[in-house]
């Protein structure tokens, strides 16, 4: 049942110490968020503390002409009445309506809307009130698309700061305490129309699955919570496989392909979809693509190495420039110069290996630069014969995708590649017995990464 004590209950259930938090409830004016917005009150009065800091959002989105006025007059009323800060959006004609998904485009304008507001007022938490009948109607709409359990478990409770306190209760227990206290509020009377499948799963399903059971609702929220407890054992197991399946590095996740190709299908989905590739159809394209592919989600890379499939973070990969000036002036007094490249490049390779070339300085057109690789690049590695270009050269050394982006080839202001860091000098420029002014290039092992 619905009351003070038992809110304040489910509140502490979501947040330690709720009255040492702030908050942004979402309120539109009807009984769910009314509720909302004077439990809020309450407990504010209820703590004797005046600075306990909540604040109310409005959308009116002009779709109900005099309707919608009401509704934002009854919230910013209550508001003004109770000393609540209210923050308010009017939908104007900048803000344009599509013909369809009417919805969808409200949803998405109304949290923009709320997350601005609570990173402008620094809340910590926004608060809606969704309640019991809205999670069995996401329940109903999610089983109708093969949602698995994440989908049947419904609406989180507490969800990236977004807190739902009411989703224990019921709608008519909402409407029994908005009553016993009268509290007002506004009806909404478009959800009465069936024009949108949740109204229709509201107005039609929910009231004939209500009468196979007098007690469906209260069966139903002992299930919701039975299937939010499987699944946060679900994810438990499912992050126990990953980490075993891990190599972990600092600078990224690399999982075992042919390990995690030999789980489930459930398995494999699971994890893949942390990361973005949440298309059934996509999976098995990765475990059967050649070495080097890459694959794309809004937020990773995926390359395929071999038996590693390495997860870049696109957000944490950074920029690197095309082209690397080295030194620009050179000092042979001693007919001998060196450049230490740990004072150029992060990271050069992949390759754990240091190496030491040796140049002669007359055969070099300055000043020396590292680039990257070019279509048509070709030197004359030592200990080859003849020349080779550096595409073949790489397939040859097995290099991952990854490494390949990480490789600098150093060349002469003439275009002339004078090796492939760290792998190979091209033997055309190497300093010999003739040598009158040497260049030393050199790189330390321990600066190299995976």
């Amino acid at each position: 049942m619905l009351n003070k004590s038992a809110f304040i209950s489910q509140l502490k259930n979501l947040v330690h110490e709720p009255e040492n938090h702030t908050y942004l409830l979402a309120v539109s004016g009807g009984a769910d968020s009314m509720v909302l917005a004077s439990l809020f009150r309450d407990f504010r009065q209820e703590i004797q503390d005046a600075g306990f800091q909540f604040q109310v959002a409005h959308i009116n989105y002009k779709l109900r002409g005099n309707d919608s006025d009401l509704d934002q007059k009854t919230v910013q009323d209550f508001c003004e009445k109770n000393h609540i800060k209210f923050h308010l959006y009017e939908v104007s004609g900048k803000d344009r309506k599509p013909e369809n998904s009417i919805q969808l485009w409200a949803r998405e304008l109304r949290y923009r809307f709320f997350n601005e507001i609570r990173e402008k007022e620094k809340l910590e938490f926004l608060v809606t009130a969704h309640h019991l009948n809205d999670q069995l109607e996401t329940f109903i709409i999610n089983l109708s698309k093969a949602a698995g359990i994440n989908g049947l478990s419904g609406i989180p409770s507490n969800d990236h700061h977004i807190l739902r306190p009411f989703l224990q209760f019921s709608k008519k227990e909402i409407y029994q305490f908005a009553a016993q206290n009268n509290i007002e509020f506004r009806e909404d009377l478009s959800n009465k129309k069936n024009d949108y499948l949740r109204n229709k799963i509201r107005n039609e399903i929910v009231p004939m699955l209500m009468e196979t059971n007098d007690h469906f609702l209260e069966n139903f929220r002992k299930s919701s919570l039975y299937l939010n407890q499987t699944k946060e054992f679900v994810q438990q197991q499912i992050q126990e496989i990953e980490n075993r399946l891990t190599v972990f590095n600092p600078n990224y996740k690399i999982l075992s392909k042919g390990k995690l190709d030999s789980e489930s299908d459930f398995v494999k989905f699971e994890i893949l979809k942390k990361y973005g590739f949440n298309q059934e159809e996509e999976i098995p394209k990765i475990f059967k693509a050649g070495n080097n592919s890459s694959f794309f989600s809004k937020e990773y890379q995926l390359i395929v190495n071999r038996d590693e499939l390495i997860f870049i973070d696109k957000s944490e990969k950074k920029e690197t420039p095309e082209e690397i000036v080295l030194m620009e002036h050179f000092d042979f007094s001693e007919n001998q110069m060196s450049i230490n490249l740990v004072d150029d490049i992060e990271n050069i390779s992949g390759i754990n290996k240091g190496f030491e070339w040796d140049f002669d300085a007359e055969k070099l057109q300055f000043p020396l630069l590292l680039r990257k690789q070019q279509d048509g690049d070709e030197f004359y590695p030592t200990a080859f014969s003849g020349k080779k270009k550096v595409s073949k050269f790489f397939r040859d050394e097995k290099l991952s995708a990854l490494i390949k982006e990480k490789t600098w080839l150093l060349c002469d202001s003439g275009n002339h590649i004078l090796g492939v860091i760290p792998l190979r000098q091209d033997r055309r420029y190497q300093a010999d017995s003739t040598t009158q002014k040497k260049i030393i290039v050199k790189w330390t092992e321990k600066q190299l990464i995976r």
